[in-house]
């Protein structure tokens, strides 16, 4: 009752030991205390990923068990988090409001133009434990630690195959779906890789320059 009565008053009596930042329960402040130490006490038990909040492991959960209860309206493609199909729409859209404000480049979600700040800092704060090799990306370091487990926990639905990464999967399947995803906006040609569309592109700056 004291922590609903909370939700009334405004009081936040738990403050971070970290920052300025205070709540009004103290699990929420434990949880957002995560952020600074970096501890992420749920795994999954399947690929060993770890997330700082219980509800992240859950969620992560539905991309093992299949459930893919958010569907892209302009292709057939499936999600099992809103997030993902709104990184996805993008997309067929081309939107990218985030914009690096030390080269121009633009990024489709905010966390990727985060990431690639670190290229003009030259900042690789994860590191590997086994051959100290550093990265970007908390996403690259964990691909990388598979080179040391051999593991690969993305397996295709359509055929045997398994992979480090879930995104080199995505790519693979589309070579059994047919999906082309990437469209050139000045010819409507479509591709199942974005490095394809790329490569498209710069045939288009060439013939016009």
């Amino acid at each position: 009752l004291k922590a609903h009565m909370r939700t009334h008053t405004g009081e936040k009596p738990y403050s971070c030991t970290h920052c300025d930042k205070s709540f009004s329960q103290k699990d929420d402040m434990l949880t957002h205390q995560r952020t600074h130490t970096g501890e992420k006490p749920y795994s999954c038990n399947q690929c060993g990923k770890s997330f700082c909040r219980f509800s992240n492991l859950l969620d992560h959960q539905k991309i093992h068990n299949g459930i893919k209860g958010y569907h892209c309206n302009q292709c057939n493609k499936s999600f099992s988090h809103s997030n993902n199909l709104l990184k996805h729409l993008k997309i067929h859209t081309g939107e990218k409001p985030f914009l690096c404000e030390q080269c121009g480049k633009t990024f489709t979600t905010k966390n990727q133009m985060l990431a690639h700040l670190r290229v003009h800092t030259g900042e690789k704060p994860y590191s590997c434990d086994q051959c100290g090799k550093s990265f970007v990306q908390s996403g690259q370091l964990t691909s990388h630690i598979r080179t040391h487990t051999g593991e690969k926990p993305f397996s295709c639905n359509h055929c045997d195959k398994s992979f480090v990464q879930k995104g080199v999967l995505d790519a693979h399947q589309r070579t059994h779906t047919g999906e082309k995803p990437f469209v050139c906006k000045v010819c409507n040609k479509s591709f199942s890789r974005k490095n394809l569309l790329v490569a498209h592109q710069k045939n288009h700056v060439e013939n016009n320059s």
